[in-house]
């Protein structure tokens, strides 16, 4: 192999628009997802509880942002996804799923009806946001399977920030006022200091919080209008996989993946209605199956007993010693102060109090199956 094609496979790590920022408040840096990201400031344990308590303001530029546009984008959506797309009002959001021919999960992501004056150009359209490590190839997936009719625009010059927290709303209002009255799973567009933005009442913490979306070239000064306010603190990567575990959120690549299911992800409110009725979606015959006869394997929540965290790739043993299952993601809950982890377990196995049995690296720990999530969420619903 020559110097020349050994150089075209070195993969490049991109930096975020805020890579100096998070290096300048001190961000201890990883690579996550092809990108430089702060995986902690003060400390993990510190930052998770911030959260909690007060607001936490993360970097979340490496996730997708897309935008569809064109004459029956609705229809060619629900092509692809099992969320009821058409029946989205304008300014709605709605989690859904990119789902393969198999009904296998290629990626979770939000989908939002954008309104007629949205801050991309895109009247009638509406806006994605998927995970960082798989965006490429949902992109590549989207524009293979939407006709030629629909337009999918890449917005690779728009950063994303996640703002999570009880105080959330307090420290943004200040600076927006008006996005108060945005309940959970709504968006519009707004002003905050002096950016145009565009801001849904969402996140990935089981906090009430908000996503901006705000050009690449504003972000550090949005960045840091938001951490002036007393309530905000910048959030490394480890605090949001902490946060979303004990909120019983999956996270794609490590609790969902191709050859699972939506059923067996316990997953089934990405289901709409009208669309597990009139089908019409990947998978729909085995997804409809496995709703009417239960899944082989299902997502459960553990508490660990011990205090050693049981982390992902450990087994699930049954009786007679065998594997039927596994971790797959596992650590210390901040908030509960125990061990906690997210599995597959035989669905027998998946009621609430059932003891499992988990094998990591010869060492046999016991898991209690609990419901999920373990810390509520405290999402700000429409009528609270």
């Amino acid at each position: 192999m020559t110097d020349t094609a050994t150089e075209d496979f070195v993969e490049t790590v991109e930096a975020l628009p805020l890579d100096a920022w998070h290096r300048a408040k001190g961000g201890r840096m990883v690579e996550f997802a092809g990108y430089h990201m702060p995986i902690q400031y003060e400390g993990i344990m510190a930052e998770h509880l911030w959260t909690r308590e007060h607001a936490g303001l993360f970097d979340v530029s490496h996730m997708g942002q897309l935008v569809f546009t064109g004459e029956g984008v609705a229809e060619a959506l629900e092509t692809l996804l099992p969320a009821d797309i058409k029946g989205l009002g304008e300014g709605r959001q709605r989690y859904s799923l990119l789902l393969a021919d198999n009904g296998g999960i290629l990626d979770d992501l939000m989908v939002t009806r954008l309104p007629a004056a949205s801050p991309f150009d895109a009247e009638g359209g509406y806006y994605m946001v998927v995970n960082g490590a798989t965006k490429w190839d949902d992109i590549a997936h989207l524009r293979e399977h939407l006709e030629d009719d629909i337009t999918l625009s890449h917005l690779y010059e728009q950063a994303l920030l996640a703002l999570q927290g009880p105080e959330a709303v307090t420290a943004l209002a200040r600076l927006a006022p008006g996005v108060e009255a945005l309940t959970f799973m709504t968006a519009g567009a707004f002003t905050i200091a002096g950016i145009d933005c565009w801001v849904s009442r969402s996140g990935y913490t089981g906090e009430d919080g908000f996503e901006i979306s705000v050009p690449a070239e504003d972000v550090e000064r949005l960045a840091d209008a938001l951490c002036a306010e007393p309530e905000v603190k910048p959030i490394g990567l480890g605090a949001r996989d902490s946060l979303r575990l004990e909120a019983g959120l999956p996270l794609y690549g490590h609790d969902l993946d191709p050859e699972t299911t939506p059923v067996a992800a316990d997953l089934g409110f990405a289901l709409s209605k009208r669309r597990r009725e009139e089908g019409g979606f990947p998978g729909h015959d085995r997804i409809m199956l496995e709703r009417e006869n239960g899944p082989i394997l299902k997502r459960v929540m553990l508490v660990v007993e011990g205090r050693q965290p049981v982390r992902e790739g450990a087994a699930v043993l049954d009786g007679e010693g065998s594997e039927v299952g596994r971790v797959t993601s596992g650590g210390h809950s901040p908030s509960l102060g125990k061990a906690i982890a997210m599995a597959y377990v035989p669905a027998a196995s998946a009621t609430p109090g059932t003891s499992i049995t988990l094998n990591q690296r010869g060492k046999i720990f016991t898991g209690i199956v609990t419901p999920m999530p373990l810390v509520p969420h405290r999402y700000h619903r429409k009528g609270a």
